[in-house]
């Protein structure tokens, strides 16, 4: 027989929703909060890629709200991207240890370290706080923060671009340390169960089997087939 509180297997399946909040300023100033948290350095391009209602425009006026108290700090935190840039002080600390070690004689060599992210994850900057590098890539094919998208960067650099459903790859430099490293963390996001399979079939707008990317994959146990080359994960 039915009970009030259900059967055992719905329990803790359902919950309340808090009450929306009516309140504007509320809302803007709770907005503030999580951007700054999620980015870390806030920008206008970071801003403008989460279509915050009101914009950059609001978000500038909020955030200034919020340096007056000392909620948040701003400053040129990143090269080239003018003086609009917010944090908060545990992130403007960790920057400036950032600049400390980069500064030793020791840690100013490359070190190699890959990231594969989707597109869309606020840790790639590309897209929002940065400009999507230049391609001379034909037939549209272009980057961009699309649910599905993958992005691989090493050391903190783009090197390539997946796109949804991991077909058409874009590459964004020739260094063959970079290339293999990049080809090495698709092959784990397979291995590692993150995606089912990837079958890449263009590279640059060319047929992959014959690229120059091609020996990178293969290296990195991706296997030819008549539709492009193909890696899956055990089952």
């Amino acid at each position: 027989m039915p009970t009030r509180s259900g059967p055992p297997s719905v329990a803790g399946r359902w919950s309340l929703l808090p009450e929306r909040v009516s309140d504007n300023t509320v809302r803007a100033h709770a907005t503030a909060d999580l951007l700054l948290e999620r980015y870390g350095v806030l920008t206008r391009g970071s801003v403008q890629n989460e279509g915050v209602p009101g914009g950059f425009a609001l978000m500038y006026r909020v955030l200034t709200e919020f340096e007056d108290r000392g909620r948040c700090r701003r400053g040129y935190f990143v090269d080239s991207l003018g003086g609009a840039q917010f944090s908060t002080t545990d992130v403007v600390d960790r920057l400036r240890s950032f600049d400390a070690e980069r500064a030793r004689p020791e840690s100013r060599q490359p070190t190699g370290t890959v990231l594969a992210l989707a597109a869309c994850d606020p840790a790639n900057p590309y897209g929002a706080a940065l400009a999507w590098p230049k391609s001379d890539v034909e037939g549209g094919h272009r980057p961009g923060r699309k649910a599905g998208a993958l992005v691989v960067l090493v050391d903190g650099e783009l090197v390539l671009y997946l796109e949804r459903g991991g077909k058409t790859l874009l590459t964004f430099t020739e260094d063959p340390d970079a290339r293999r490293g990049a080809a090495g963390a698709l092959a784990d996001l397979v291995r590692l169960r993150r995606v089912d399979a990837l079958v890449i079939d263009r590279v640059n707008g060319d047929t992959v089997h014959g690229n120059t990317f091609a020996e990178f994959l293969t290296d990195a146990g991706f296997s030819a087939t008549p539709r492009g080359l193909r890696l899956r994960g055990r089952p």
